[in-house]
């Protein structure tokens, strides 16, 4: 043994019972694992665990970190956590695989999400494929991680920002990069279908797509078309659509938001479990708080963004297109914002991609338009046209009821939709994974412990299909994380949203600590986790 970890309470991430334990470590994988009366285990290093759990290490299912693990080698927002891999490539939007014109596009659409726009220099961008990509993150890395193909960016690369169906020769272009992702070791795909130019793409697009998954035996992750007036229906569709293309199906952050959605999770809960009691293979995950993030941009009508963030731009400098903007988004409901006409008084800017507008941040459209005595909608005009589309929101539509009864479901896994960017961030970036141990099963009892371990560990691996990792058993890898089920809880705050965690004092990565004694080490353990290459049959 390398390490021995002696005297712990062990929860192993199968939900069943914990239990008091030495755990061997060796060559990166765990190689003992001794219950008291049992041979003792040595080791030239021994950590003494008493009051500590010992888990595997959390897997969280949607994360922003695409950029932010290559331009911070630190990592600490999700290293701290006890995060041990991250699944990117989410939404539908990411950097692999692009050609220089949609790298150049693709960079600007998501500069809110991801820095990494024009002019930002921290990022080389010295790839263009997806196994490209992966080989990047090889040489080393804060946390490992695994990649979904991007569907809006494979039909920003092929198709463009038309608002179109794809023509059949496009098609076959776009199933092809979808394989190829497959087969250099992406896990599945994703998409976002309230974004351009994703959400551009017919359900039949969408399900031609799905079965090049199918053949691959990866899943669809989609973030669907409506989580607010057309919540059920969008949900159904996903539903219906890989039944149909015969994948496996994982929600992405499933919620029930605005106020058409009070109180409606068990609606959700109820399509989702007669599918599976039919015999759909579905998933879903969620982060442990009310209010969602995205971009400002993104709850414009999707006309707005057809043809890129140039012509966004020159349509909001235009008074009279801009005029029927503003009708879509507060008369209407854009399909940006749900189909819910926007509450400018939930819309909370998190962030600024130029410092001139750092004002904003921490205040909602509605109090910085009163502070200037105009109308919310020229706020946030004259902001998405300085900003150049580059800042990022809170949007406080969420419902606490919807969110504890959609935790505690069969399917459901952790994933903190962690958008990193901004002066104040949604602190779900930071805080997600304590956040489910110190508030809803210490503090609420939401969830017990055990069981919650699980949600974060062995089921999202499962979703993954990794066969040695989400558990802590002999011969799986040493990917750990011990925290105090006593004191764990998220630092991070709406007011101090990188503030680290508490309770969560060791975390390893391939038997390697990450962090020790609480404090970040200079190691860098992670690497890309790839699905096996090959279709199935």
């Amino acid at each position: 043994m390398d390490l021995v970890i002696r005297d712990t309470r062990v929860i192993d991430g199968t939900g069943g019972p914990s239990y008091r334990a030495d755990v061997g470590v060796h060559e990166g994988r765990i190689a003992g694992i001794r219950r008291e009366g049992d041979p003792a285990l040595s080791a030239p290093r021994t950590l003494d665990a008493a009051g500590l759990a010992l888990a595997p290490g959390f897997i969280d299912m949607h994360a922003h970190s695409d950029l932010a693990l290559l331009r911070d080698p630190a990592h600490e927002a999700k290293a701290a956590q006890g995060v041990t891999l991250e699944v990117l490539g989410q939404d539908g939007l990411s950097y692999a695989p692009v050609d220089d014109r949609t790298l150049t596009a693709v960079r600007q659409a998501i500069n809110g999400w991801n820095g990494g726009g024009p002019g930002d220099a921290s990022v080389d961008f010295d790839w263009r494929t997806v196994g490209e990509y992966l080989d990047r993150l090889d040489r080393g890395i804060a946390v490992n991680a695994a990649y979904l193909v991007p569907q809006g960016t494979v039909r920003m690369h092929v198709v463009g920002w038309d608002d179109r169906p794809a023509t059949p020769a496009e098609l076959e272009r776009m199933k092809q990069l979808v394989a190829e992702g497959l087969q250099q070791g992406a896990v599945g795909m994703s998409s976002g279908l309230t974004y351009t130019p994703g959400m551009y793409a017919p359900d039949a697009e969408l399900t031609e797509l799905c079965r090049v998954l199918t053949q691959y035996d990866a899943y669809y992750c989609p973030h669907h078309r409506s989580y607010g007036a057309g919540a059920l229906r969008a949900y159904e569709e996903m539903v219906t659509l890989t039944r149909d293309a015969g994948c496996a199906l994982h929600l992405a952050h499933a919620t029930m938001n605005f106020g058409v959605n009070k109180g409606k999770a068990a609606d959700l809960l109820a399509l989702l479990d007669g599918a599976i009691d039919a015999g759909a293979d579905i998933s879903l995950d969620t982060y442990p708080y009310t209010p969602g993030s995205t971009t400002l941009v993104a709850v414009l009508p999707s006309w707005a963004s057809e043809g890129g963030p140039d012509a966004t731009l020159a349509r909001l400098m235009d008074d009279e297109i801009a005029e029927r903007i503003r009708h879509h988004l507060e008369e209407i409901g854009s399909d940006g914002c749900h189909g819910v006409p926007i509450e400018w008084e939930t819309i909370e800017i998190s962030g600024v991609s130029d410092p001139a507008f750092a004002p904003h941040v921490g205040r909602t459209i509605e109090q910085s338009a009163r502070a200037r005595g105009e109308s919310p909608w020229t706020t946030a005009r004259r902001l998405l046209i300085g900003d150049r589309l580059g800042s990022t929101i809170l949007q406080h539509v969420g419902h606490e009821e919807n969110v504890r009864a959609i935790m505690r479901h069969r399917v459901h896994t952790g994933g903190s939709d962690g958008i990193l960017q901004g002066s104040k961030p949604h602190p779900r970036a930071y805080g997600t994974f304590p956040h489910y141990l110190g508030r809803y099963v210490r503090e609420l009892g939401v969830l017990g412990l055990e069981e919650a371990v699980a949600h974060l560990t062995s089921r999202p691996a499962a979703r993954l299909r990794l066969p040695d990792r989400g558990l802590v058993r002999e011969g799986y890898r040493a990917d750990l994380v011990l925290f105090d089920p006593l004191t764990v809880a998220a630092g991070s705050t709406f007011e101090a949203p990188r503030t680290l965690p508490v309770g969560i004092p060791h975390v390893l990565i391939d038997g390697r600590f990450v962090i020790e004694d609480g404090v970040r080490t200079d190691v860098l353990a992670g690497r890309s986790v790839r699905r096996v290459p090959g279709p199935m049959g």
